[in-house]
């Protein structure tokens, strides 16, 4: 995906990039370049790529959930600041925290934040289990994204004790979305969720397929979840 083809895509869904957001992905691009070197952030490197299956792909969140809020955002295992930092640059006024394992991809986005100059945006270098359990963030936000890190029962252990009741997780998946789906809805009731949207498409270009989860949190997280790290992903809830 060329730069005139994102621009003009995103146009055709209502996103209306000034040059300035453009350029700010323009140096997203270039920075993730030069510190791929550096580190894995990444295995898609070449301009069009990254702009389709990261950027592009990162946004598509806005085409079925209004992001036009302040809303306080909180990304899980964002890795190279996907889907959240697209969102942000699109939409400036989100507040955004981002957690991740991995100490160097949290130095990669502290810098990204720094040359991109973007403004209340927060990182954490934990695993969500733990990070979760903290009490100044436990239920603290009105949405949570997660992009494709783990199957939908492991995602809503790790995401739905971040959300406040009424906030809703998001979860960006690819394909085979329906067997995760018949595991995870009884997690996700568990975890005080409700399946409110399910949205299958397409990328475009490559047509691979692409699905969008949207889940409102209706009721407490029981204290027992997140359980210890390692245990979601090893035992999920079923």
């Amino acid at each position: 995906m060329d730069i005139q083809l994102f621009q003009n895509s995103l146009k055709e869904k209502g996103i209306n990039l000034t040059s300035e957001q453009l350029n700010q992905f323009a140096l997203y691009f270039k920075l993730l370049v030069e510190w791929n070197e550096k580190m894995n952030l990444t295995a898609i490197t070449d301009q069009q790529g990254v702009y389709l299956k990261h950027f592009y792909d990162s946004i598509t969140a806005a085409f079925y959930f209004d992001f036009t809020k302040k809303y306080k955002v909180c990304d899980v295992g964002a890795g190279a600041g996907f889907p959240s930092i697209p969102l942000k640059i699109c939409f400036p006024h989100l507040n955004i925290t981002i957690v991740d394992s991995l100490q160097k991809r949290i130095t990669f986005l502290n810098e990204l934040a720094s040359q991109l100059k973007l403004e209340d945006v927060l990182f954490y270098h934990d695993r969500a289990e733990t990070f979760a359990r903290k009490p100044q963030m436990r239920q603290s936000f009105d949405i949570v994204l997660a992009r494709a890190v783990a199957r939908m029962t492991v995602l809503s252990e790790l995401c739905l004790p971040l959300v406040k009741v009424g906030g809703f997780f998001i979860g960006m998946k690819g394909a085979n979305l329906t067997e995760e789906m018949d595991a995870g809805e009884k997690a996700i009731r568990i975890l005080g969720g409700t399946i409110m949207n399910i949205q299958n498409f397409q990328l475009p270009l490559e047509n691979s397929e692409r699905n969008i989860v949207i889940i409102q949190k209706e009721k407490n997280t029981p204290k027992q979840y997140p359980r210890k790290p390692g245990t979601p992903n090893k035992n999920p809830i079923c």
